[in-house]
Formats: C-alpha cells, structure tokens, sequence
C-alpha cells in the first residue's frame, strides 16, 4: 500500500493529466441563439503563474495534483513544498526537468510556510493558489489571496463519518474502518475517524474491532510485517496525545490504546497507540476537532436519520463512508451525506477518474475527475455578430438561423 501511494498513484495520476491534455476542449461552440444571426466560443485560457502549496503526509501525490495539471493548462508553477518533505518534489523536478520541461514552467521552493508560503499567496503576480493542508491556514490563504483577488482552490481537514448499517457485512465493515482510520496512521485528511454504530450492533462491533486491532503490528515501517508505523514527530505526536487525554476528560471510555507503546523498538520514532473511544457524543472534542492520528470515535445511533444527522453535524465535509449489503440502500444514505467523497463498503479509494474535494470548511474546488484542467483555466465568452456583410465561409462558422427567417 505504501508502495502504491507513493510511487503507483502519483504515476497514474499523472498519466491521467497526460490523457486529459489530449483531449481537453480549449475552445468550445457556445449556444445557438434564436433571434440574432451570431455565434457563440467558449474559450478556455491558462490563468498565469499558479502556486501549489503541499503538506508533509502524501507529498508526491499532492504535489503531482497541484503541478500536473496547471502545467497541462499552460501555466508556470511555483511549488511550495513543507518543509518537513521536501525530497520528493525536488525529484520530480529534477525528472521533468531531464525530460525536457523548460527552465521557468516549475519552480520548487523550500522552506517555512508562514513565511514563504504566505509571500507567495500574497504576490502581486501569483494568480491562482491551490491549498492542502488544515482549515486553519486555508482560512489564512483565503484571507491573503483576497488582497490581489486570486483564484483558489482549498482541500482542508475531514471529520469524516463511517456509518455502519444493520445489515454490513461485519467482517468486511470492521477490517475496511480500521483501514478507514489507521492508514497513514490516521495522518490522513480524509480518514473515517467518526465511527457511527446501530445501538444493536454496538458492543458485538468494537469487540471484534478490538480482538482485530490486537493483531495488529505497530513498529518499523521499513518492516514488511509491521501494520503501523509512528506519527510524523514529537510535536505531531503530543498533540495527538493531547486529545487522548481530552478525550478522557470529556467521558469518553477508551476501549483500545490511550497511549505511545513502551519498548527498545520504541526508543526512536515518535509513536502513538491505535487508540478507540466509546461512549462519544458529537459535541466532544474529540468527535468535532481533526486530530490527525490514529484515533477512533465510536457513536451510537438509534435510527438510520438519526445516523445521517450526526454525520452532518461537523463543520468539515470532505469524506464519508457506508457499510450495507444493500446497495441501493447505502446509496439513499450516501446521496443525504454532506461529503465531497463517500465509499460505500470501502474507504480511501481515490481514483484519478473521480473528482476529489471538500463540502463545508473542508474546502472548495476540485482535483482529480475528467474537469481537472478546469480549475487552472480561465472561461472567455466570444461572440461574433454575423448580422452584417460578413463572409461566413471565411471564418469557417456555420451558422444556424432561426425558423422563418
């Protein structure tokens, strides 16, 4: 898995920005109209200098969506990677670079984003800023585009809710929530870290979410045995530790973890147990705020509205998730989820071919999808009056008049 977000999807997300540019409608008949003898192009334009601005948890691939498709579209790019990951991009320029992009199109700029990154967003020249980090900072791009009246794009922080229906699969339901919350070790904007049970299959679930958890193996990511690996650093990990204890404060039981584990495997790395709260209410901390590590809160719900209303009940909307055996069912539920994104019966899948955003304060604008290229052009509306002594045939227009004209 690790293999294929870091080096797999970059790949064929790439790919996908390739074929898009193949067929992209630059220019595109616009519509016929009734009574004045013109015709109409929609024309698509490259914005300018674009900045894209990458955080440290997927940094290959989210540099690829800021890069690839700004470039496609005809723009300069000026990279602002974190300064925690800045490796893979470098690599990738210096790829593009031996393959002939020429000197200027992308540029790769280190250092601390509260510096670098809020110049950058401030540039006079800078016409289009392309956002993934928390809804924080999103709010600071936002506040600092506005001056110049750039365009932006912003994928933000998730809360994301996992609904378990009475008739999953539970086998299926317990493994793909683990997977929905431990990937990266939870440091995953659109991770399922709201876990929302039918109060018959509550405690039958997170004994069998705990007994799977237990056979999990925390340890060297380098290892090919090892499930999890730790957090990012000591600041990343204290603040997840943070809302551990917060967690309990509030009431909250824990049912798994609710600590860093101990041992000489340990004493390098900065860890964090898989840790599971039961008896959350939605107006905890720990069910509200993005934590950003691997920790689940587990909701009960009477009522599958009930179940749909908790779910809604967030300031983010980036992610959610349904598990059924009735498809058509999980997919009334699904088209009720304020979610940019919802799985049913699977999590993470975010494929090139599908848009990828937020609802909320998760964001605005798309990446990914078959309209990618859209977000880095601009719209020029042509019309050509064709009412005079024109020669039509010259300019290659056909010309549709009105009946009985």
């Amino acid at each position: 898995l690790s293999q294929a977000i870091c080096v797999g999807f970059p790949l064929a997300h790439m790919q996908h920005y390739a074929d898009l540019t193949r067929t992209y409608e630059w220019e595109r008949p616009g519509p016929v109209t009734g009574m004045v003898l013109s015709t109409q192009l929609v024309r698509r334009e490259p914005i300018g200098v674009c900045v894209g601005i990458v955080p440290w948890n997927f940094p290959l691939v989210i540099a690829v969506w800021k890069t690839m498709p700004a470039i496609a579209a005809g723009n300069s790019v000026v990279l602002k990677v974190d300064e925690k990951t800045p490796i893979a991009a470098l690599e990738m320029a210096a790829i593009l670079r031996d393959a002939g992009l020429p000197p200027g199109v992308l540029n790769v700029v280190t250092g601390d984003g509260e510096t670098v990154g809020a110049h950058l967003v401030q540039h006079p020249d800078v016409r289009k800023v392309s956002f993934t980090g928390s809804t924080a900072v999103g709010r600071e791009v936002m506040r600092n585009a506005s001056d110049t009246i750039k365009r932006v794009t912003l994928e933000l922080g998730g809360k994301g809710p996992n609904i378990v229906l009475d008739d999953a699969d539970l086998d299926a339901a317990v493994d793909g929530s683990i997977y929905a919350f431990l990937l990266h070790a939870g440091q995953a904007c659109e991770s399922g870290t709201r876990l929302l049970l039918p109060a018959s299959l509550h405690d039958e679930f997170v004994s069998r979410l705990t007994a799977r958890l237990r056979t999990l193996k925390v340890g060297d990511p380098l290892d090919p045995g090892t499930d999890i690996g730790p957090v990012m650093s000591a600041v990343q990990r204290d603040r997840i530790l943070g809302y551990i204890e917060k967690g309990r404060k509030e009431g909250a039981t824990v049912a798994h973890g609710g600590g860093a584990p101990s041992g000489p495997e340990y004493e390098k790395g900065y860890w964090v147990e898989p840790t599971v709260f039961t008896g959350v209410r939605n107006d905890m901390c720990i069910a509200r705020e993005e934590i950003f590590g691997p920790v689940l809160s587990v909701i009960s719900y009477d009522s599958v509205d009930e179940a749909i209303k908790i779910a809604n009940d967030t300031e983010y909307g980036l992610s959610a998730g349904v598990w059924s055996q009735d498809v058509p069912r999980a997919l009334e539920v699904a088209r009720q989820l304020q979610a940019g994104s919802v799985w049913i019966n699977d999590w993470h899948n975010i494929s090139q071919h599908m848009p990828f955003g937020g609802f909320k304060q998760s964001g605005f604008g798309r990446e990914l999808g078959a309209d990618a290229l859209d977000e880095f052009t601009e719209q020029k509306a042509i019309t050509i009056d064709l009412s005079g002594r024109v020669d039509r045939r010259a300019y290659g227009l056909v010309i549709s008049t009105p009946p009985n004209s």
